[in-house]
């Protein structure tokens, strides 16, 4: 858990020093800075923002770096530089660490920012991205072998988009790295079916509480991105020609996906016009939820998706986390998306888990809510970049 944070030109937060508690509450209105506070806390832990992936656009203008610097209760320390060019520097302890990994295995951060609709209606990165934080921080052996295999990937696609045809030599190239990619994808695809299965009720749980009318008729599933009853090593040679045509690699552990599927019922009558017997039959119709939900559900839906996998995280005895790490929950601007039955969910599932929550808001009128299930929440007021503590009293 985080007790102090120090953020340095983020945006308009110049210089911000915050001593921090295991709920804090951040008040300001819209442009003041308050998920600039929550954009540096995803930036330490993730080594990326939730709003830009380019350096230039999230550090202060005229300014030539950002950097977040934590100390957390166990007495270490977590600090992240990003220059312009997007060049970082990661320090634990003080000292000089090369992978970004290192940093978010001791910081587990979670965002829950339901107006995102990218994850349901667009490409599978989002939904793959999201099952794959949560093997990262379950099984320890799963990330060197995602690793792996992005660097194969990355080798084999340019070979692909080399000048054809290919020499004997580049294609016995192409095969030892497609048995290499295959090797990596199975044990992938084991430790992501793993831990798919272990969130599936927890996924059940959470969507019965926030969408209750729905429950039913809602589920996920999981796609490996390629056959994984067969070597994937068989399957890219028997694609070899379609994916020189293209020059990309078209299957594989990097095209995984979660599925969010809806459930239905069509009742077919049949008549006969000699008899007064009729008879129905009944199918099920299974489509994409997102073609189906409203708005507002698919926002609720989406907060199901990311909340129901703290208790996994927090509770699951195996996980790679370390001892020490407490998950981080970022909400930001918890009433513009979420009625009040939700919130009440949302804070009541948190306050039985063991994380470090921060929660954004344009008014202090959420303050009793919050209170309800944050005894003691330490409150911040955010203006023109400049973070004050805060009381009802003051």
């Amino acid at each position: 858990m985080i007790e102090r944070l120090q953020i340095s030109h983020l945006r308009n937060l110049t210089q911000v020093q915050l001593a921090l508690k295991s709920c804090n509450v951040i008040i300001g209105a819209n442009g003041s800075g308050k998920t600039s506070l929550l954009e540096a806390i995803f930036l330490l832990s993730r080594g990326k923002s939730f709003r830009h992936h380019q350096p230039k656009r999230y550090i202060e203008h005229h300014q030539s770096s950002v950097t977040v610097f934590s100390s957390l209760v166990d007495g270490s320390s977590l600090a992240i530089q990003k220059q312009l060019d997007a060049t970082t520097s990661l320090r634990i302890n003080y000292s000089n660490v090369y992978n970004q990994s290192a940093l978010t295995a001791k910081l587990p951060t979670l965002l829950i920012d339901p107006s995102s609709m990218e994850m349901l209606e667009q490409g599978s990165t989002n939904r793959r991205q999201l099952l794959d934080w949560l093997v990262f921080h379950m099984k320890p052996g799963f990330h060197p072998q995602w690793l792996a295999y992005q660097r194969l990937l990355k080798q084999r696609n340019q070979l692909l988009k080399q000048p054809k045809p290919l020499s004997k030599a580049q294609l016995s190239e192409l095969r030892a790295w497609d048995q290499g990619l295959s090797n990596h994808a199975a044990l992938i695809d084991h430790y992501r079916q793993q831990v798919f299965e272990a969130w599936q009720p927890y996924f059940q749980d959470i969507i019965a509480k926030l969408l209750p009318k729905y429950a039913a008729q809602l589920s996920l599933s999981y796609t490996a991105g390629f056959d994984s009853q067969l070597p994937l090593d068989e399957q890219l040679a028997k694609r070899l020609d379609q994916d020189l045509k293209l020059g990309y690699s078209r299957i594989g552990s990097h095209r995984a996906d979660v599925h969010v599927h809806w459930h239905s019922k069509s009742i077919e009558k049949s008549e006969d016009n000699e008899a007064p017997t009729v008879t129905t039959e009944t199918k099920i119709i299974k489509e994409q939820a997102a073609n189906v939900l409203s708005r507002g559900e698919k926002k609720l839906l989406i907060t199901a998706l990311k909340l129901s996998q703290l208790p996994l995280l927090t509770q699951n005895p195996v996980k790679a986390t370390e001892p020490s790490a407490v998950p981080m929950v970022l909400i930001d601007d918890i009433t513009a998306e979420l009625d009040d039955r939700a919130i009440h969910i949302l804070l009541d599932t948190l306050s039985k888990l063991p994380c470090q929550l921060f929660i954004t808001s344009l008014s202090d009128e959420i303050l009793p809510l919050i209170k309800k299930y944050c005894s003691e929440p330490k409150l911040f007021h955010v203006k023109h970049g400049q973070v004050s503590d805060f009381s009802l009293d003051s």
